[in-house]
């Protein structure tokens, strides 16, 4: 099996280790995305524009234009897969001040409504969370990963043991990478130790056939054979 082969192989087994790691720790996955399942606008607020345009957006991030969303009192629903999805991610516990907004033409656009768009909403099973605000809109969104997050802030004593879990987890984890390393630096050190051991037996071998030359040179029986 050649070099390249080998490293292929030992790579494929970090990642299959890494897998494994997080599918056993899920909360320690780095980023939960959020996304949008339903929505249906109760009204308005653009008088000269046919259609509205509607958008989501979260402070100090990109808006997110809801394409489809062009009538009031009819429920859109979506399957999480569109283009413009997700609406936004979560890398820790920390709440964002999201909302749904229209756009105007001539002056600020308007608001729908903003509020703290937190992780620990998504405490259904599914991680579903709904946002209803009177005669504006009524929304449903979907966070499956923000339900570690949730969990995790319940109360103080089960927050530490999410932490402390979280710890034994890297702790684990880097024991893992560092063995698989280790591993591999024993194997690599002891392949090169048997190429040099060949390369020196053949060196002697070839020494050796090259002084049994001489010997026979010298004693002249190479003419006799």
């Amino acid at each position: 099996m050649s070099n390249w082969h080998l490293l292929n192989s030992r790579v494929s087994n970090i990642i299959i280790v890494c897998w494994i790691f997080f599918s056993y720790f899920p909360g320690f996955i780095l980023s939960a995305v959020v996304t949008l399942g339903s929505i249906e606008i109760f009204t308005t607020h653009e008088w000269i524009r046919p259609t509205p345009t509607v958008y989501f957006n979260c402070k100090e991030e990109n808006k997110t234009e809801l394409p489809d969303v062009k009538k009031a009192h009819v429920l859109y629903t979506f399957k999480g897969e569109e283009s413009w999805q997700p609406l936004t991610d979560f890398v820790n516990k920390k709440c964002k001040r999201c909302g749904f907004y229209e756009k105007d033409s001539f002056k600020s656009d308007d608001v729908f409504e903003e509020w703290e768009l937190c992780p620990s909403d998504f405490t259904a099973p599914d991680g579903k969370y709904t946002r209803i605000k009177e005669k504006e809109f009524n929304a449903t969104f979907f966070c499956p990963q923000c339900i570690s997050f949730a969990s995790d802030s319940h109360s103080p004593s089960d927050g530490h043991k999410g932490r402390h879990s979280l710890d034994i987890a890297l702790v684990v984890l880097l024991s893992v990478l560092f063995t698989t390393v280790l591993i591999l630096g024993v194997v690599a050190g002891y392949k090169y130790w048997q190429k040099k051991k060949r390369e020196q037996d053949q060196a002697r071998f070839l020494k050796l056939f090259e002084e049994g030359d001489d010997i026979e040179d010298e004693l002249g029986l190479g003419n006799i054979i």
